[in-house]
This record gives C-alpha cells, sequence and structure tokens, in this order.
C-alpha cells in the first residue's frame, strides 16, 4: 500500500506540472487553458485523496495496536 500511494503521488505531481505548463497565463480563461487547468485541478484532488488514504493507514495502524 505503502509503495501505491508514494506511486500515485509522483504521478498525481507530474500531471499537474505538466498541465500548468500548459496554461497560457496572459488568458487562463480560454481556450486549452481551461482544460489544463481543470486537468489539474483533478490532479490536486486525487493528490488529496492520497493524502487522506495514507493518514487513514496511519491512524489504522495506531488503533490497531492498542487492542
Amino acid at each position: 500500500m505503502k509503495l501505491f500511494t508514494i506511486i500515485f503521488s509522483i504521478v498525481s505531481l507530474g500531471i499537474i506540472g505538466f498541465n500548468l505548463a500548459q496554461v497560457n497565463f496572459n488568458a487562463p480563461f480560454q481556450g486549452d487553458s481551461v482544460t489544463a487547468l481543470t486537468v489539474a485541478l483533478i490532479g490536486l484532488c486525487a493528490l488529496f485523496l492520497v493524502w487522506i488514504l495514507f493518514v487513514s493507514k496511519q491512524i489504522q495502524k495506531k488503533t490497531h495496536y492498542k487492542k
């Protein structure tokens, strides 16, 4: 599971970086820039979900040992 979270985080960061590089900052809400911003936001959401999974697994480990 740890390997999955690391790989998925790296892929998400790569998607975010690639799409932010595609944005035309002179007109960010026109043409392909909207698509790039949308996909970058989706990448941030995916990264946030992986972080939640990582934290929940840490909590699960701590509560499992106390039983």
